[in-house]
């Protein structure tokens, strides 16, 4: 990790490095473009055999393995699970299926005059496909966070897409109830669900997180195909004056260790927690190589002359993951995925328990967006109704609006119906 102070002699120099993070982006895809295009052209066009293809050549799937995985082979996935992880992914599930219904929108109407209504109206999604990665690590934590908020919202069809995957994944995917899991991932899965083929019909929307490859691909087909976020490495901010060492260090260590492109940093004015905090993270990322790659890399101590500034800068950054001090720092928090407070909230418990999403925008989008959501599955619908009288009374006003325009079709239209 790196010490930076944000003044004095090295404030030009800190100046540059924020700027160059503020400027990462969600994902660099331009250096896997013309591979995705290619795959995704191939899918879109040979349909099945494609998918066959490049399953075989990059997750090694052999020619007589279904693409659908049957509900049976979940079963006994899960039947071969450990009662503990059960019992666990039984309370993953339990609290983000509450969050998320808390989550939902509501329908509702106003009279905002006489003889007029108007109000919104929730449908939900007729598809969606969730891609679950299949690489470094299993993830059936991703499969509950992409699942269960497309069923509290009401989706009818839930497709479900990982390469090669694991047991714990299958097994999260029979707890869930899934009924559509095709073992494809990558480029290849984004293309089949996107576009269908004759084994995976289209779907409106796709969610969840991936490698370059799958972002890439999500961001290609997004003119046909709606998509939550494109997903780059994951991040860890955490903003302290006053937080343990060891603690701070234990929650950069962990989110470091997803991704050898990880970035995770640490903004303080006390000089002292800066100086501890390195030496925790040293210890700690010790005999974990996939962090201690990541943190050599993409990892700093930000020292800077107030607390305001910390707090300035943190919003600048717009983390994907932020760990506070205390309740009332979340008045200044602006920009951020997801926001832990405390010392007793470990950044792992939102990676799988406590019910909000760990689907998180990266790479500065928590400027324009949360994580995902029930929201994220639903349309909301405007609806407006008139009585005789309320078109009279508002008739008018639309005219004139109508007419400054020069949109004579538009008034002529509420003349008629005035009538």
């Amino acid at each position: 990790m790196k010490l930076v102070r944000t003044f004095g002699r090295t404030k030009k120099a800190a100046a540059a490095l924020i700027e160059t993070i503020e400027q990462r982006g969600a994902a660099n895809t331009s250096k896997v473009e013309a591979d995705v295009t290619r795959i995704v052209t191939s899918v879109r066009e040979r349909g099945d055999a494609a998918l066959r293809e490049l399953s075989a050549k990059f997750d090694g799937m052999k020619p007589e393995a279904s693409l659908l995985v049957s509900r049976e082979e979940m079963k006994a996935a899960w039947k071969a699970t450990a009662p503990e992880l059960q019992a666990a992914m039984r309370a993953a599930q339990a609290n983000i299926r509450a969050f998320a219904a808390a989550q939902k929108p509501k329908e509702w109407t106003i009279t905002p005059a006489d003889g007029v209504k108007a109000g919104q109206i929730v449908r939900p999604l007729e598809s969606v496909g969730c891609y679950v990665p299949g690489g470094r690590y299993p993830l059936p934590s991703t499969l509950l966070m992409t699942a269960t908020p497309a069923q509290v919202a009401g989706v009818e069809r839930i497709v479900v897409c990982s390469p090669k995957p694991a047991r714990e994944t299958l097994a999260a995917a029979w707890l869930a109830g899934v009924t559509e899991f095709y073992r494809v991932g990558g480029a290849q899965a984004i293309a089949a669900m996107a576009y269908g083929t004759a084994t995976i019909a289209r779907v409106n929307k796709i969610v969840g997180p991936g490698n370059l490859y799958v972002t890439a691909a999500k961001v290609m087909v997004s003119q046909e195909c709606g998509i939550d976020m494109p997903a780059g490495p994951t991040e860890i901010v955490v903003t302290s004056e006053t937080g343990d060492a060891a603690g701070i260090a234990a929650d950069m260590v962990a989110q470091a260790e997803h991704d050898p492109e990880a970035l995770a940093v640490l903004i303080t004015s006390n000089v002292a927690l800066a100086e501890a905090v390195m030496v925790e993270v040293k210890a700690q990322a010790k005999s974990n190589a996939i962090a201690k790659q990541s943190l050599a890399a993409q990892g700093f101590v930000f020292v800077t002359e107030t607390v305001a500034e910390a707090r300035v800068l943190t919003n600048r950054l717009a983390p994907e993951h932020l760990t506070v001090d205390a309740a009332a720092d979340l008045k200044w928090v602006r920009n951020a995925g997801s926001v832990f407070v405390g010392a007793y909230s470990p950044q792992s418990m939102g990676d799988y328990i406590s019910g909000p999403n760990h689907v998180l925008p990266t790479g500065r989008v928590g400027r324009v967006r949360g994580g995902l959501s029930v929201m994220d599955f639903v349309k909301v619908i405007t609806v407006q109704q008139y009585t005789r009288k309320g078109l009279r009374a508002m008739g008018p006003h639309a005219i004139a609006l109508a007419e400054a325009e020069g949109l004579m079709g538009h008034a002529q239209s509420v003349r008629v119906k005035m009538r």
